[in-house]
């Protein structure tokens, strides 16, 4: 009796001991191929900064698709593993179903998805989003990728790699206690803001956007140059008026005393509004006085405009019915829609971004790393100007064989140490804050004044990833979005869109196929087995005692 007693309190104080240990030290093990649940470096030291109740809320519960109940067991098997690494992480897992209409009026749109089961097609509505609060502060994250995909697989394939970028960001972009500052550049016949509205508003919700005009470099160069440098990002939206040597060496102060830019640059005048009025307008090159400062930087943008038999629609006049005028959407080949280099966080997973009138970069050889972000299609033709464009050409049939001047380069991104272009040149004024060369610095230098340019309806802004008239949808705002996370990105959060996973997927026409055979093996032959096991059961144990 003793020796019972003694082993009773020996297990009772190892599983103690076991509990106690379990509390003090943990370790989750990873066993997938890809690594999916293995955080990245850059999330464990964000996630260490949180001391205060982070609460995530879910809204991935209830009947749907069996391939999105895949997205929310891969989302709530990520989010426990940030869960794991700090207690302060709070989880909740919502069904939307009653709250529908809030969440729609706080921007979390639902998602219509076409459901193939048993060989049959249906529809079905989910809100695959999350919301993030933290303080006062909160934010909201969607789920499903805006990448064009040939498969609900591909889908749910990029939604799970994009799960640790999407709360990473948002997590640390609440954890911030000093915003980066964002000048938007004027003075140079830039963009109006209504027609940046749609990027802007969102650049907006994670940084300081400030307007800055570069007319006073005229009056007080050196304030105008000090004052700018208080800025980490300058962004130059379609300037259409010549830059003076005073503003292009503010320009180039700035970047060398290590601020980020983000050009967004026309060198070519063709405007689509005198295109439709008219029906024909004269495209001809336009002077800004820039080409000597990004050459120095070791990029050219050329006054030939592409066009590419890969390109976005637009809406044409095709007769009238009654009193209404009947229209068509036709390619435009003066739009070309770009491909983003899969290779890189800017542009992985993004849909192609529409372009309107775009030139071409050259790259020149210099020590700067050159990045090719948005490229066109093989199939392109060079225009050269000054030339006419008439709209009636849209109804031309395409020559494969004029359409053969290969990739060109749109959009590049710059990364190094850059050289002032006034090294050795007369400067325009004297500053104490002079600087010959900047250090591992970055921007990006995108070829069409446009690509940001949202259209505008009844005087409101549209959304600039969708065109009002044709109904497209394009890159462009994740492009850019992405473009100024990227330069303004100084912990590595970017590199994370970069993560690739492979996930299993079911083939649902095989499975239809052998649905019966499998439907046995899973139902059937288990109960086969079992009263296989009582019938052997039974006539041993007569056998036995008869």
């Amino acid at each position: 009796m003793n020796k019972k007693i003694k082993n009773i309190a020996v297990l009772l104080v190892g599983l103690i001991l076991l509990n106690v240990t379990n509390q003090h030290f943990y370790k989750r093990f990873d066993l997938t191929k890809d690594q999916r649940y293995t955080l990245s470096e850059t999330t464990k030291t964000i996630l260490k900064k949180i001391e205060q109740p982070l609460f995530i809320t879910v809204y991935l519960e209830g009947e749907f698709p069996s391939e999105f109940k895949r997205l929310q067991v891969e989302t709530q098997q990520f989010l426990e593993e940030l869960e794991a690494k700090n207690s302060n992480i709070i989880l909740h897992f919502k069904n939307p179903n009653d709250q529908r209409e809030a969440l729609i009026k706080r921007g979390m749109l639902p998602s219509q998805l076409t459901v193939e089961e048993d060989g049959k097609l249906s529809e079905a509505i989910i809100f695959p989003w999350a919301e993030i609060r933290h303080n006062k502060k909160s934010t909201i994250i969607s789920l499903l990728p805006t990448a064009i995909v040939t498969s609900q697989e591909e889908q749910l394939q990029k939604a799970v790699e994009n799960l640790e970028y999407s709360f990473t960001n948002a997590i640390n972009s609440l954890l911030q206690k000093k915003q980066k500052k964002i000048a938007l550049l004027s003075g140079n016949g830039e963009l109006e803001d209504i027609y940046l509205y749609s990027f802007l508003s969102e650049v907006a919700k994670k940084h300081k956007l400030g307007k800055f005009t570069l007319d006073s470099v005229a009056k007080n160069p050196k304030q105008t140059l000090e004052d700018l440098t208080g800025f980490d990002l300058a962004i130059i939206a379609k300037p259409t008026i010549k830059f003076t040597e005073a503003e292009k060496f503010t320009l180039d102060q700035f970047i060398t005393n290590g601020g980020k830019t983000l050009w967004m640059i026309d060198n070519v005048i063709a405007d689509q509004d005198s295109l439709f009025n008219g029906g024909k307008m004269l495209a001809f090159p336009r002077d800004l006085n820039l080409t000597d400062l990004l050459f120095s930087y070791g990029v050219r943008i050329n006054t030939t405009l592409i066009k590419d038999l890969y390109a976005a629609k637009i809406p044409v006049a095709t007769g009238m019915v009654g009193n209404q005028t009947q229209f068509k959407n036709l390619d435009w080949f003066f739009h070309p829609l770009a491909g983003g280099n899969p290779n890189h966080p800017i542009t992985k997973n993004i849909s192609p971004v529409r372009f309107k009138f775009t030139n071409q970069i050259d790259t020149l050889k210099n020590s700067i790393k050159k990045t090719p972000l948005l490229v066109s299609s093989v199939l392109t033709q060079k225009f050269g100007t000054p030339n006419f464009i008439a709209l009636q050409s849209i109804a031309d049939e395409p020559i494969e064989s004029d359409y053969q001047d290969g990739n060109q380069l749109l959009a590049v991104l710059l990364e190094g140490d850059f050289k002032s272009a006034y090294n050795n040149r007369v400067q325009p004024y004297k500053t104490s804050i002079y600087k010959a060369n900047a250090t591992n610095n970055k921007m990006i230098v995108i070829a069409d004044g446009d690509v940001g340019r949202n259209q505008v309806l009844k005087k409101e802004p549209y959304d600039l990833s969708r065109d009002k008239w044709t109904n497209e949808q394009f890159g462009n705002k994740d492009f850019l979005l992405n473009a100024v996370d990227y330069l303004l990105d100084d912990v590595g959060l970017m590199e994370l869109r970069n993560k690739t996973i492979q996930i299993p997927v079911l083939d649902k026409q095989k499975a239809f196929k052998e649905r019966i055979f499998w439907q046995f093996l899973n139902v059937g032959f288990p109960i086969i087995l079992i009263l296989a096991f009582g019938f052997s059961f039974n006539y041993l144990r007569k056998r036995k005692y008869q």
